[in-house]
């Protein structure tokens, strides 16, 4: 019995056994089929994941963000401005005034003294389609409010400076993105002849991206033949010269033959502005030698896209203004043998002779700065 009693535990223990490492055989297999299933959905969670963070990743890439605007949301991001006032109370007043109107925008460098012409000039540029900025380079403002004008403009003062020094630092191609031209004139111009809505309807259908009003040659002081106005003409991009040094012909390709206008009143397109403003140098403030160069921030050719037009023209009367600065002293007047009296006199110092003098040399320090920068700049092409 006890035999038999001992076999039966053993059976009992090997059926037992067997059963285990049966069901564990299946258990195992059954468990490694789920982990392979789970590693499976799991890499494919990973991969959308990471397919997501790329796409997140290059969307955010290509928003283009100004530099040090990075920490915040991109909607609340304002890249550009304008010189448009802000009524203090009045929500919708800009609305009102701008129905969805293109405005363009005249700044010119000005003095108390020329404010005649200045005031002529001004009422010529419809005030809905025109804003207007004058840089006051005498110091003198509150002299202006006699114009209806004034109080629509926008008058920033320094004294002694120019007309470039002014627009370099208070015409930022992102301050002035709103106006698809910018007028950048002198202060002694005549407009008797000129329409700034039908000269800018001519510069549209032409293409021109920086051009000038034609000189009335009768009555203006002309520095270069290419300025002046032909009668027959709308419109004249070149010149013609046969005699003496810097011939020009049909042949010609570079300023000031073609492609080229003269600094006392040009007219930039929005986007030639922009390039241009980046041209203009820090110190060289009456920017001789700019003119030369202009066509490069033209938007193409510069024998097709830079032009004088004829059609409206105006007169330069090339009054010199900046130089002469007015300088007060006292001294001592003896009226009686028993006193004196103090009495301030007012003259003036002509410093034109070294204005004209630093242009020259400003002209040639920007020509070098421009050969340096192009032999220095291994990955620029010049296009002409």
């Amino acid at each position: 019995m006890n035999r038999s009693c001992l076999c039966s535990v053993l059976i009992t223990a090997a059926l037992i056994c067997g059963a285990y490492f049966i069901g564990n055989a299946y258990l195992a297999k059954d468990f490694k089929e789920k982990l392979l299933r789970w590693e499976i959905t799991d890499k494919m969670h990973n991969i959308t994941d990471k397919n997501q963070n790329a796409t997140s990743t290059s969307t955010c890439e290509n928003l283009n963000k100004p530099v040090g605007t990075e920490a915040l949301p991109q909607e609340i991001i304002v890249k550009t401005s304008n010189l448009e006032t802000q009524h203090l109370w009045n929500y919708d007043d800009t609305k009102k005034r701008r129905p969805n109107r293109s405005m363009s925008l005249l700044a010119m460098a000005v003095g108390i003294k020329q404010k005649e012409l200045v005031n002529k000039v001004i009422q010529k540029f419809p005030p809905r389609e025109f804003a207007v900025m004058l840089f006051h380079y005498d110091g003198v403002v509150d002299d202006w409010k006699q114009y209806p004008w004034n109080e629509h403009a926008i008058h920033v003062s320094v004294m002694n400076q120019t007309k470039w020094w002014f627009a370099k630092r208070f015409l930022h191609p992102d301050i002035v993105a709103e106006y698809e031209y910018i007028f950048l004139w002198d202060e002694d111009l005549g407009v008797g002849h000129f329409n700034p809505q039908r000269y800018l309807s001519i510069v549209k259908e032409e293409g021109l991206q920086i051009s000038q009003p034609a000189l009335d040659t009768s009555k203006s002081e002309v520095h270069h033949p290419i300025t002046a106005r032909r009668k027959k003409s709308k419109v004249h991009r070149r010149m013609y010269k046969y005699k003496g040094s810097g011939r020009c012909d049909d042949h010609s390709t570079n300023p000031p033959c073609i492609g080229w206008v003269e600094m006392m009143a040009p007219v930039f397109s929005r986007a030639a502005w922009r390039c241009s403003w980046y041209m203009i140098q820090n110190d060289l403030i009456h920017a001789w030698g700019l003119d030369t160069q202009l066509g490069y921030c033209a938007q193409g050719d510069r024998k097709k896209n830079v032009g004088v037009v004829d059609a409206e023209y105006i007169i330069h009367y090339g009054l010199p203004t900046l130089g002469v600065v007015e300088t007060t002293s006292s001294s001592l007047r003896n009226e009686t043998d028993s006193k004196s009296t103090e009495s301030l006199e007012s003259r003036e110092v002509d410093n034109r002779p070294e204005v004209r003098m630093k242009s020259f040399v400003e002209m040639k320090r920007f020509k070098e700065r421009w050969k340096k920068a192009v032999r220095d700049d291994r990955c620029w092409v010049d296009p002409y």
